[in-house]
């Protein structure tokens, strides 16, 4: 990977975007596009689409990511100037206390904080050796007063964002950072859209990347709508099972092995045509995937599939160690063979292919 295309990855995971307040994640994703667009438009939500029209502009085909990430909202500035907050996206309370987070004013002003809690010292034995509760949780801005934090800038419904900065880790292909789900998935669409602008397609491509994933997939019922796609691929994240403690059915997913493709998840089964035909592709030109299956969530597809009168749909994801936290981890194969595999699908979408998937 060239330092242009990880300078994308940086710029992607640097950007704070919590469900609703994506403005950051589709500044960069329009700066990156707009050499490889001829068109980018929105839905009335603010998920972003680009469009490309390739040689004799065949069947519609639209991939997608998703811009937000986990975060949080500010609720109540307490009169010691405390910060009380509202989890958006599934938080695990365990990952969360003693963390560094940003709030951003409405002015754009940075507010630094960390996540507190009551001492362990306090606690009863009882108490102590439970999880602790998130809702009694709070933010620590280093205010003495409510009209001080409130002096900064600070008010309800401020986004906060986890605090962490992109590294590679010891020199290695390991990628650590926040918001990898779903900055992976929207560096994927762009990337697509890159390669295939140059070096042509059949059909008529549209690379985005939406809003309100974490929250309900609510940004992916609009954007595709108004897309009406006759093809659509979410582009996401998936769990990773190659950490220690995990069972052998857990362990199926290994970072650096491949793109998982899903075959089943909690808000959709894939087009059977359409999940067969990016298998063979794989197998086809030696791409390595894995087969994955999420029980208790879903991708953007759960939305895509659903929309108008059915779009035959999947999802293609890169799995992630440490989900849903301040610190996830991706590797650098599984980024680029997927962009490979999902650019190698998009080019043989051409009119006759997609007739074939559509028929019944």
């Amino acid at each position: 990977m060239d330092k242009k295309e990880e300078q994308l990855l940086i710029d992607l995971t640097t950007a704070r975007g919590v469900p609703g307040n994506e403005e950051e994640v589709r500044e960069v994703f329009k700066a990156y596009a707009k050499d490889f667009a001829e068109d980018i438009f929105y839905d009335g939500l603010g998920s972003v689409i680009a469009k490309h029209v390739g040689d004799g502009g065949g069947p519609k085909v639209f991939i997608s990511g998703h811009m937000d990430e986990v975060g949080f909202m500010v609720t109540k500035i307490t009169d010691k100037g405390f910060i009380e907050f509202q989890t958006l996206g599934g938080w695990w309370g365990q990952v969360m206390l003693a963390q560094e987070v940003e709030i951003k004013t409405q002015a754009g002003k940075l507010v630094h904080g960390v996540i507190g809690s009551k001492p362990p010292h306090v606690l009863t034995p009882e108490v102590r050796n439970k999880p602790y509760d998130i809702k009694d949780m709070f933010i620590d801005i280093g205010a003495s007063s409510e009209e001080e934090a409130k002096d900064w800038g600070v008010r309800p419904g401020d986004m906060i964002t986890p605090y962490i900065q992109y590294k590679r880790m010891n020199d290695s292909k390991f990628l650590l950072a926040k918001a990898w789900d779903n900055r992976i998935g929207t560096a994927v669409s762009l990337r697509v859209l890159e390669t295939l602008a140059a070096e042509g397609h059949p059909n008529c491509l549209f690379a985005g990347s939406d809003v309100m994933e974490e929250v309900g997939l609510r940004g992916a019922r609009t954007s595709t709508h108004l897309v009406n796609p006759d093809i659509a691929i979410a582009l996401d994240t998936g769990t990773a099972g190659d950490t220690p403690g995990m069972t052998p059915k857990e362990a199926d997913s290994v970072l650096g092995k491949g793109p998982q493709v899903l075959i089943f998840d909690a808000s959709m089964i894939p087009h059977k045509k359409l999940l067969n035909f990016v298998i063979n592709v794989a197998e086809e030109l030696e791409i390595p995937f894995q087969y994955t299956v999420i029980t208790g969530g879903g991708t953007d597809a759960g939305q895509m599939h659903l929309t108008r009168d059915g779009v035959p749909s999947i999802a293609i994801t890169v799995p992630v160690r440490y989900l849903h936290s301040h610190t996830s981890v991706i590797h650098e194969d599984d980024y680029l063979n997927t962009v490979k595999l999902v650019t190698e699908v998009v080019r043989r979408l051409d009119d006759k292919t997609v007739k074939e998937l559509r028929s019944y």
